[in-house]
């Protein structure tokens, strides 16, 4: 239970801090909606999304307004569209996202995730016919997200299937050069993609989860930034356990206030409650950043020495602080460094403070890994490819969910900056090593093996 001072803490959170429930994402399985035909599968689609989901906005709204909790983002996830999809050509599955987008659209949502293959160890045919598809369906449509599993740490690499997303990347890319490459911002490729993911674009309905669910994001990098602001100013002699102690206690707050969001909209859908996903995912506005906490925590910047202990004890206290505070902890939950997203991170690369190099190395320790990156636009396919292989390998050694969300901006190089818009935020484009040229390493394919799990040190 929390204290009177802690109820009062939670109020000036909501009004001061920027804490909000990041999104409500309603998860729908699809799989009865398949069929032969493809026309038939797009109507199920859309007939089965409206009849979940077409009241998830107003009852999201509703008891935001009862609470004075906003809900800033209502999303819905579906089944992997390559297996419902299975049977269908390249083509097929660009009119099956288009299709998905306007369900979406209908529904009032502001994105739809689920345009997903998981390819970790071998892929099959819908799983290629989809991922053809992505840069054309990611241009024709404005809502969906897709995400593609190419790594876990039981399966290994499939190096086959990174070197397709290198090129996949690089023509998504291409295809919206008018818009800085927007359509790689709607595409991640993971290593141990969770089946319950809130956060786009990563978001999916796992095969194993159930017909229906209500899984909820919560975001508070504003709340940490001003607790541990706060501690210090109070006590200049506080050390990083007791900082680590508010951290928890912070996230704990947190985490209850999304599970209440959640477990009422479930309530008022009649939908099952899946997971709070408790994870600080910041915006590009002035205060709502996790850059900014490593600076609150004594660092000139992040990407400077010291800031991937400081990213552990971070990451390390919010989830401890979720899981006490909740039975149904999931998703990504931890803290994420996604550099457009976050003025403060975008801000360090400008500066020189914050390397491609380091901010791999951070990943180590974060929640998702190199997010919303902008690299130069004549970065090559075998040098994308070879990113992601890096990223990879993190996720699989250290069983973790790692991925990339990379964006080469067509036409221009390290230094210059990059605009996506609304959460989506801008960024410096970052120096890449041997961005234009080839990778032999990367074009051997095949499936790097998993680790041994007996001999870790």
């Amino acid at each position: 239970m929390l204290s009177e001072n802690e109820i009062i803490s939670t109020l000036e959170m909501l009004k001061n801090e920027h804490l909000d429930v990041r999104t409500v994402t309603l998860g729908i399985n699809l799989f009865d909606c398949v069929s032969h035909d493809l026309n038939t599968l797009k109507k199920n689609i859309h007939n089965k999304i409206i009849k979940v989901a077409g009241n998830l906005v107003n009852v999201c709204d509703r008891i935001g307004e009862k609470y004075g909790i906003p809900v800033v983002n209502k999303r819905i996830s579906v089944s992997p569209a390559a297996v419902f999809g299975a049977p269908f050509s390249t083509s097929q599955f660009v009119e099956i996202a288009i299709a998905l987008n306007l369900a979406a659209t209908e529904a009032n949502v502001d994105f739809i995730g689920g345009f997903t293959a998981l390819v970790e160890k071998g892929i099959s045919k819908g799983d290629r016919a989809l991922i053809e598809a992505i840069p054309e369906a990611l241009t024709e449509t404005d809502r969906v997200c897709s995400s593609i599993n190419v790594a876990s740490s039981r399966a290994g690499i499939n190096m086959d299937a990174v070197l397709i997303m290198g090129k996949i990347i690089k023509k998504a890319a291409q295809l919206t050069s008018d818009k800085d490459g927007l359509a790689c911002a709607k595409l991640c490729v993971f290593a141990n993609i969770p089946q319950d993911i809130p956060f786009m674009a990563g978001a999916y309905l796992g095969i194993g989860e159930a017909e229906a669910v209500i899984n909820v994001g919560v975001s508070g990098p504003g709340v940490v930034k001003k607790a541990i602001d706060r501690a210090i100013a109070s006590d200049p002699d506080i050390d990083l356990g007791r900082i680590a102690e508010l951290i928890k206690r912070t996230s704990y707050k947190v985490t209850r206030i999304g599970e209440l969001i959640g477990r009422e909209v479930a309530d008022h859908l009649k939908i099952r409650f899946g997971v709070v996903d408790l994870s600080l995912a910041p915006t590009p506005n002035v205060g709502d950043s996790v850059g900014e906490i490593f600076q609150s925590l004594g660092l000139l910047s992040i990407g400077v020495p010291g800031s991937t202990a400081a990213l552990a004890l971070l990451n390390n206290a919010v989830k401890t602080g979720g899981a006490f505070a909740s039975s149904h902890v999931g998703g990504l939950s931890g803290a994420f460094i996604p550099v457009s997203e976050d003025l403060n991170i975008s801000e360090s690369v400008r500066a020189g403070y914050l390397s491609l190099e380091k901010l791999e190395a951070l990943t180590s320790v974060c929640s998702v890994g190199l997010d919303m990156v902008a690299i130069p636009g004549n970065t090559s396919e075998d040098t994308i490819a070879a990113i992601i292989a890096d990223e990879m390998a993190i996720g699989v050694i250290n069983k973790k969910t790692t991925a990339a969300r990379l964006i080469p901006v067509p036409g221009k190089k390290a230094g210059e900056s990059a605009y996506f818009g609304g959460l989506l935020g801008k960024a410096t484009i970052m120096h890449v090593n041997n961005a234009d040229g080839s990778n032999r390493f990367i074009r051997f394919g095949g499936l790097i093996p998993a680790p041994i799990q007996n001999l870790t040190n």
